[in-house]
This record gives structure tokens, C-alpha cells and sequence, in this order.
């Protein structure tokens, strides 16, 4: 039997893991006494990172990373040894060979990941309710395989992440092609699950796939902003919202609004609002209006407006139109594309005839150089 040290035990008043990407995983400290020190793993094992795991209300732990993997702590290394069978409510209920503060590496702290620690997320879509899906898992981010993906498999991800529904399971790296680990395959939700990973599904890692085949989603709750013409910088201003582009109403745009708008869209920091269009009926929808954006707005989303609604207005007058001063992003202005058809074609000619009269010179020179020879 474990020697116990029952006052010692009492004095333990806080548990708390540190240095980790989220709450429910990192280096193990424990308060003792009213001072924080970081935990030795000499005899750290999964039963007791369990214990912990549900006292911190994480789930259950998933590893136990050694070599210093949360970094270095500081102030004392408590050497004290935990004995839990893994059925504890917390640590303090668990036996303890208590040695107080003696000499470990800080490269020996003990650490945990817990599976509360897993998260999802739509990476290199245009907001947080569309793109690649990427599981934090293990302390790493991965992807999902494509195979069998479906709208059911979606839809947990979009209610997972508060996006709605889903619109769009995408596949073959829609989104583009992930990197490092592809940690589920063959995932097969029915819809209701509460997470993406309590799906049926093949082993966590197990897969033959390849980034290629990266899955997706669009959930209902993707937004996107745009101005509707060739150059992406001028047009009339739409939103993507519900699985819809839909128009913005002008009624009570602001200069601030219309700036707000061209910086989003990368297309300089100032615009020209155009609401001089004949009279006619509205077709399509129209979801916004009523945006007031104001100097403390730094996007397009934050500013006020009337409630969603696809009839915002049905007056084509209604309709905001904006041009932004600025060329599109990564498209400047040269004075190359501003060459008339006639003028390149003039181009081609003189060059051709430069060629020419290159030619004939030459011509005229050996000539002469045989003349001499004579």
C-alpha cells in the first residue's frame, strides 16, 4: 500500500493545466500552500492524467506528451506521486506519496492532452462558416478525408460551429489541400451528433487518402460581400448569405459604409455611392438594409442594419452601387492595359519592320564585303 500523508494531502488547493492551445491541455501544476509549481512526471501515467481530465471538466485524456512538450514552468517542481485507479472525481481523492519539492528537470514535467482539447474549424474559406474542415486532435491540426462525405456528415460541422446548416459537403480540397495530418476517414454521421468526432468513422489517423481529397463545407451562416462586375471593384454591392447572393438596400448608406466596403474587398479605402437608376421593380433578392457603418466599425459585418430579410426593398433606385477608387487587389493599373487594339497591332509592325531592315542591312554588308574581295 501507498504511504499517505493526509495533511499533506489537504493542502492541495488548485489544479490547473498550463501553456497548452486551449484550457483542457497542457503542463500539470498544482497549488500547494498558495503557491503554483509545476508537476514531476516521474510517475505521471494515464489513470491519473484521466483523474484530472474530469475534474477539469475535459472528458477523458487522450496522451500524455513527455520531453518538455508545454515548455519550461517556473517556481518549484513538486515531486509528489499520484496513485489513481482513473475512477476519482479529482486528484485529492487519490493516494499520494508525498516528497515535497525536491530536485526534477523541467523537461520532466508531467503534462496531458484531453480530449476536451479537440476543436474543429473551416480553414481558407472567406469566413468562419465555410472551408476545409480541420480537426485539432493530439496537440495537432488535420484534416478530414472526402470519402463517403456527405450532407449529414456537414451538417455536424456546421452546428458544431454555430454556422446553421449545411448548404455544400465539398470534396476534393474544394477549399484547397490541407497539410500534416488526416485524422478521420469514412466519417458517417447521422446528423444529430454533437460532434464531428462521434461519428462512426475509421480509427483516428487510419485513412487512404491524400490531401487532394480534403472534405469541405458550407454552412448557412457563410457570409460574403462583393460588388458585382468583371473587375470586382465596381457594381452593385451584394451579400451571400443563406446558400443567396442577395442586394444591399441604400437607404441610410453612409460614406463610412461605402469606405468599409472597398477596404474589405481590397480595393482602397474610399468610393463613389451610385443610386441614380431608373425606376423598376427589383428582381432576385434583396437581404440588407439600413447598414449604417461608423467610425468604430473595422468590418463590414459589425455595422448596424435592419434584420435579414429577402425583400429589403423592391426598387431598383434602392439598390446600392459603389465604385471604389482604387484598382482590384493584386491587379494594378499599368499603362499596358490601357493599349488600344490598332496601337499593339502597330507595335507588332514596327517590330517586324525593324527586323527586316536588320536583315537587309546585313545583307547589304556581306555584299559589300565580297565586292572588296574581288
Amino acid at each position: 500500500m501507498w504511504p499517505l500523508s493526509p495533511s499533506y494531502v489537504l493542502e492541495y488547493t488548485g489544479f490547473r493545466l498550463v501553456n497548452g492551445s486551449t484550457a483542457c491541455e497542457g503542463r500539470v501544476e498544482v497549488e500547494v500552500l498558495g503557491t503554483w509549481g509545476t508537476l514531476c512526471a516521474s510517475r505521471w501515467d494515464l489513470s491519473d492524467a484521466h483523474v484530472l481530465c474530469r475534474h477539469l471538466g475535459c472528458g477523458f485524456a487522450e496522451s500524455i506528451p513527455g520531453g518538455g512538450h508545454f515548455g519550461r514552468g517556473t517556481g518549484p517542481i513538486w515531486r509528489d506521486s499520484f496513485h489513481c485507479d482513473g475512477t476519482e472525481a479529482h486528484l485529492g481523492q487519490c493516494p499520494v506519496t508525498a516528497l515535497g519539492a525536491l530536485p526534477c528537470s523541467q523537461e520532466n514535467a508531467a503534462a496531458v492532452i484531453c480530449s476536451g482539447s479537440r476543436r474543429v474549424r473551416l480553414a481558407d474559406g472567406a469566413g468562419h462558416c465555410a472551408g476545409r474542415v480541420e480537426i485539432y486532435y493530439q496537440g495537432h491540426w488535420g484534416t478530414v478525408c472526402d470519402d463517403a462525405w456527405d450532407l449529414a456528415d456537414a451538417a455536424v460541422v456546421c452546428h458544431q460551429l454555430g454556422c446553421g446548416g449545411a448548404l455544400e459537403a465539398a470534396s476534393s480540397a474544394r477549399f484547397g489541400e490541407g497539410s500534416g495530418q488526416i485524422w478521420l476517414d469514412g466519417v458517417n454521421c447521422s446528423g444529430a451528433e454533437a460532434a464531428l468526432w462521434d461519428c462512426p468513422a475509421e480509427a483516428w489517423g487510419q485513412h487512404d487518402c491524400g490531401h487532394k481529397e480534403d472534405a469541405g463545407v458550407i454552412c448557412s451562416e457563410f457570409m460574403a460581400l462583393r460588388l458585382e462586375n468583371s473587375d470586382g471593384c465596381s457594381g452593385r454591392l451584394q451579400v451571400f448569405y443563406n446558400g443567396t447572393w442577395g442586394s444591399v438596400c441604400s437607404n441610410s448608406m453612409t460614406t463610412e459604409t461605402v469606405s468599409l466596403v472597398c477596404k474589405e474587398l481590397g480595393c482602397g479605402n474610399e468610393g463613389d455611392l451610385k443610386t441614380d437608376f431608373n425606376y423598376a421593380k427589383l428582381s432576385g433578392t434583396a437581404w440588407l438594409d439600413h447598414v449604417e457603418c461608423g467610425k468604430s466599425n473595422s468590418s463590414f459585418w459589425q455595422c448596424p442594419s435592419a434584420p435579414w430579410h429577402p425583400q429589403s426593398c423592391d426598387d431598383l433606385r434602392e439598390e446600392t452601387h459603389i465604385t471604389c477608387n482604387d484598382p482590384p487587389r493584386g491587379r494594378p493599373t499599368t499603362s499596358s492595359e490601357r493599349l488600344s487594339v490598332p496601337v499593339i497591332i502597330c507595335i507588332i509592325l514596327g517590330a517586324l519592320l525593324c527586323l527586316l531592315l536588320a536583315l537587309l542591312a546585313g545583307q547589304v554588308r556581306s555584299a559589300r564585303a565580297r565586292h572588296r574581295g574581288y
